[in-house]
């Protein structure tokens, strides 16, 4: 029997009673409506195999590769989030949804925690919902129309290891852009939330940067207030599933000197609307 406990007043719940390994339908279904219905949902002692893991990620959607970064050993479609112990800068570590620069951003990301620090690490998630319905009824009826520019070459601080070795040694990035609308609407919930980022997205569309920056800098400030969000603790075996289609997340970098290692999925999304 599946136990869901949310985390927080308007994000994210643990859900407990569940062996991911062994998932019947029934399960699957379950899992899903409190994901939707929660846009981040956690589970714990989740240890589990490469290919039990893969197999999770199958019966909820089928799989989306990271473009700048290799998977593990024999599995391609798992990439390595790691921070070393000699490391300042963290991986994402700046509040965004995943590769919203791409044309069809993925609907969602699986991560799984192999190593963790005896403290710190946590991620931070927030409600994209709660962000739009936050606004006043002028500013909704302002930003439902615009759509924004998002590039993958906006944010260093969420560049890889790999990204920033590559560069040292003169290897040029493929650069990815993508407009999408400023407010999204679900494609499952109907719901609308905010979709720009602080990490991704550079101006409104048919706006220079100068002209975007202020509406856009009280957007990133907004969508992030604390009410929007929760925070999650990790350990070995945690397993957290967000939507990226109204949530944000923001991997706190407060654990210099030890190493982090996570294993991440993403979900195959389509082009939003």
């Amino acid at each position: 029997m599946m136990t869901v406990s949310p985390s927080a007043g308007v994000i994210g719940a643990e859900l407990s009673g569940v062996n991911l390994a062994e998932l019947d339908d029934d399960s699957v279904k379950a899992i899903r409506e409190a994901w939707l219905e929660h846009q981040v949902v956690f589970f714990r002692d989740q240890n589990l195999s490469p290919d039990q893991f893969l197999a999770f990620a199958r019966s909820l959607g089928d799989l989306a590769r990271y473009p700048f970064l290799p998977g593990i050993d024999g599995y391609p479609d798992i990439i390595a989030v790691t921070k070393l112990p000699d490391e300042q800068i963290n991986f994402g570590g700046i509040w965004h949804s995943d590769t919203a620069y791409l044309d069809e951003p993925p609907m969602a990301t699986t991560l799984l925690a192999r190593e963790v620090p005896a403290s710190g690490g946590d991620t931070m998630f927030a409600s994209q919902y709660a962000a739009y319905d936050a606004l006043s009824p002028a500013m909704k009826e302002l930003l439902d129309p615009l759509r924004a520019v998002n590039s993958s070459a906006m944010a260093d601080v969420s560049k890889t290891r790999e990204d920033r070795i590559r560069e040292h040694e003169g290897d040029e990035l493929a650069c990815y852009e993508a407009v999408h609308p400023v407010v999204r609407t679900h494609p499952e919930t109907g719901r609308k939330g905010l979709y720009v980022n602080i990490a991704h997205t550079a101006r409104f569309d048919g706006m220079t940067e100068d002209e975007s920056r202020g509406l856009l800098q009280f957007l990133f400030h907004h969508q992030v207030k604390p009410e929007f969000t929760c925070r999650f603790h990790w350990e070995v075996g945690s397993l957290a599933l967000w939507d990226n289609r109204c949530v944000q997340h923001n991997p706190v970098n407060d654990y210099h000197g030890f190493k982090r290692v996570m294993h991440r999925i993403t979900l195959r999304g389509d082009r939003p609307f």
